[in-house]
């Protein structure tokens, strides 16, 4: 631990991290023989489970084969069948893959791609962007410029972000004339609107319904705007469509994928636009080509191992899966919402939630729910689960059971 800096953690009062032995399906087996049940498969990558064989056959298959090669003037197999595999998925129209390592990185090029569009056109004074209070999507510096700058993680940073136009959902008449008096006002500086669809993830698991998308599809289309749905946590069936665009019958013209895309296995990301964005590049101009290359993009193994996740989708009934959790959630989480202190708790596919006014000592709690021998990671004021598609009955009663218990001794200290 003398040479480790983990993440999201002050090392100063830092406890020691659980030191993990191995994984299988839902269980993570701690190197001093305990095992845990993981209630959030490892930031909601683990769709699948650990461990799932047909993945790491593909992997290991694919190692034995190429590791990697670049993909600057070469290409290979798993990334064309890959990128022809998620078009088939995605909505008509979305067509054209840019892989890269991670969802920030996925983020990055989404908001790279939507500057350049209008760059390419004479038009860069069209450079910022619109987002919304309670949105996360990533870390890296220009996506941080679109997180939410006050409730997310990134207040540190604000004097040397991009300055981006933060507004709120237009959930109701107040919000929405708001929002679309904001683009009145700005849209020819606005490349585009960047939003997580239906679920806002690491800024606290809020909850929206398909009609906040169709009002910003709308907004989008009326100014001639671009329209970003950044899904590197809603896609891959979490919130019970393969992807959350579908449920809201919207279809963007980028999207952001990642955590999901390999089944948990290892990092990647995909940026998919459409025809009409991608055609903005093509030129005599060599300057008009996307200038961006992450080393790494289109790794094989990575190719290999979201192919295989992909195989499981359509051979494994994980939608019908998603929809059970969705009813086991429902009902086993509710008794949560008589603790004292429990503002809401809510159910969204595989994601449940239990909502707090306050949670004092988020330590503590994480540590009392590891001695209930499940892994649950709360943050701010959630305590929240998204377990892996594949979690069995009794496992997923024991998560809701800790929870509900958990809580009940908690918020009565």
């Amino acid at each position: 631990m003398r040479h480790i800096w983990l993440p999201y953690t002050q090392m100063k009062a830092a406890h020691d991290p659980l030191a993990v032995a191995s994984t299988q399906g839902s269980r993570i087996v701690l190197t001093d023989g305990r095992e845990l049940i993981d209630g959030i498969a490892s930031w909601w990558t683990a769709c699948h489970g650990y461990n799932h064989p047909h993945i790491c056959a593909a992997v290991a298959g694919q190692l034995a084969q190429m590791p990697h090669i670049m993909f600057g003037g070469l290409v290979h197999e798993g990334a064309l069948t890959l990128a022809r595999r998620l078009t088939a998925l995605l909505p008509e129209g979305l067509d054209r893959v840019f892989f890269s390592d991670s969802g920030s990185v996925a983020v990055e090029v989404a908001m790279k791609m939507a500057v350049q569009f209008w760059l390419n056109q004479g038009l860069g004074e069209r450079s910022r962007f619109v987002a919304f209070r309670g949105g996360y999507h990533g870390d890296t510096f220009a996506a941080m410029s679109v997180c939410d700058p006050e409730e997310g993680m990134h207040g540190l940073f604000a004097k040397v972000l991009p300055q981006q136009f933060i507004a709120d959902l237009p959930f109701g008449a107040d919000q929405a004339q708001a929002f679309d008096a904001l683009l009145e006002r700005h849209a020819e500086n606005i490349a585009g609107i960047i939003v997580e669809p239906l679920v806002q993830g690491a800024g606290g698991m809020l909850f929206h319904d398909a009609q906040v998308l169709q009002h910003l599809r709308a907004a989008a289309d009326r100014h001639g705007l671009l329209l970003i749905f950044d899904e590197v946590f809603t896609g891959f069936g979490r919130t019970g469509t393969m992807f959350a665009c579908e449920a809201a019958g919207v279809t963007p013209d980028i999207i952001t994928l990642s955590k999901a895309l390999t089944g948990g296995t290892m990092g990647f990301g995909a940026t998919i636009a459409t025809n009409t964005v991608f055609e903005a590049f093509l030129s005599d101009e060599p300057a008009h080509a996307l200038m961006h290359g992450p080393t790494f993009m289109a790794n094989p193994l990575a190719c290999a191992a979201a192919n295989a996740s992909l195989d499981l989708f359509e051979t494994e009934p994980r939608l019908a899966q998603v929809a059970a959790i969705e009813s086991v959630l429902a009902r086993e989480l509710e008794p949560a919402r008589a603790c004292p202190h429990v503002r809401d708790v809510r159910v969204k596919g595989a994601i449940g939630v239990v909502e707090l006014d306050r949670i004092d000592d988020l330590g503590g709690l994480k540590r009392r729910f590891v001695e209930a021998g499940v892994f649950v990671r709360p943050f701010r004021n959630i305590v929240y689960l998204t377990p892996a598609f594949t979690i069995d009955e009794d496992d997923l009663h024991r998560l809701t059971s800790a929870v509900v218990s958990v809580l009940e001794e908690w918020t009565r200290l």
